[in-house]
């Protein structure tokens, strides 16, 4: 045995603490020590780490790096009660991803993916992916947050949607415009004519009624955004569903522009409604704002 497994649970337990779920490098880090006692290594050295992050064959450069970030973050930790412990050096992975740049949509690109998710395979599967992608668009909801909500997490008497163990294991309501809450009101309709027995107490269901997967929906959307002629605006920049987030974001601060008001003092309040810690966290920090309704949904 390394004896890194307490010091692991201790590592855990502090980033916790801080509001990081780490399932993935808890998953990650568990692996590698078991790869370190196996080796009889007695604390964490920069050759066994390289070694055990490029073990993978044909991995990605992103999955390499990923792997390299949960072993550097908690090398770091361990290296303050273990002098012997070794802390890889950035850079030792050569590449890496880039950052995705957001695909912002029109109202046109959203109307052509509404007219290609009218030719899947079922009415319960139209309306389905219909709904997600206009939450989605008029919320700025993350695509796992849309899959995990449940019925009861929409009241349509307050024209409200309760967000759930969010990024941060945080909560939040979101008002939501009434032409919003009519779509939804719609889709349950068609859906419990469809399973007048619920099979899941998922809010959106599969043509099954059973929860969306994620993974699937994102296929799926890959798919209508090919049909509907949304290509590539460059390598860093093609169309996911994670952009309809972004594109709620920048439409909101386009209508704060054209309404005079101040955008800096209305930051977070975009930043509480997309649900980041603050308005300075990158990647589509947003709130409504005070004096203006949720946006309309997608006719």
């Amino acid at each position: 045995m390394t004896g890194l497994r307490e010091p692991l649970a201790g590592y855990l337990e502090l980033r916790r603490s801080m509001g990081f779920s780490l399932e993935r490098e808890e998953k990650l880090l568990g692996q590698f020590i078991a790869w370190l006692e196996d080796r009889r290594a007695a604390t964490i050295t920069t050759a066994d780490a390289l070694a055990w992050v490029t073990m993978p064959a044909g991995a990605s450069a992103g999955w390499l790096k990923m792997r390299m970030q949960a072993v550097r973050g908690f090398a770091a930790y361990l290296a303050t009660f273990d002098p012997a412990a070794q802390v890889p050096p950035p850079g030792l992975l050569p590449g890496g991803p880039r950052r995705a740049v957001p695909y912002l949509y029109s109202p046109a690109d959203i109307a052509a993916l509404f007219v290609q998710a009218g030719q899947l395979k079922t009415p319960l599967r139209q309306e389905t992916i219909k709904t997600l992608i206009g939450l989605m668009a008029v919320t700025g909801m993350r695509g796992g947050e849309v899959v995990a909500l449940d019925d009861e997490d929409f009241d349509d008497s307050r024209g409200l949607l309760l967000v759930r163990h969010a990024k941060l294991g945080r909560h939040r309501l979101l008002p939501l415009h009434a032409t919003t809450v009519a779509a939804l009101l719609s889709y349950r309709q068609l859906r419990d004519h469809q399973f007048p027995r619920p099979r899941s107490e998922a809010l959106l269901v599969s043509s099954a009624g059973t929860r969306l997967l994620y993974y699937n929906v994102g296929q799926t959307f890959a798919r209508l955004a090919r049909q509907a002629g949304l290509t590539a605006r460059s390598g860093a920049c093609r169309p996911r569903p994670h952009d309809l987030r972004h594109s709620f974001a920048a439409g909101t601060l386009l209508d704060w522009c054209r309404d005079g008001g101040d955008i800096a003092a209305r930051m977070p309040l975009l930043s509480a409604y997309l649900g980041h810690a603050a308005p300075r966290t990158p990647t589509g920090t947003c709130r409504p704002r005070p004096n203006c309704s949720p946006r309309q949904h997608p006719a």
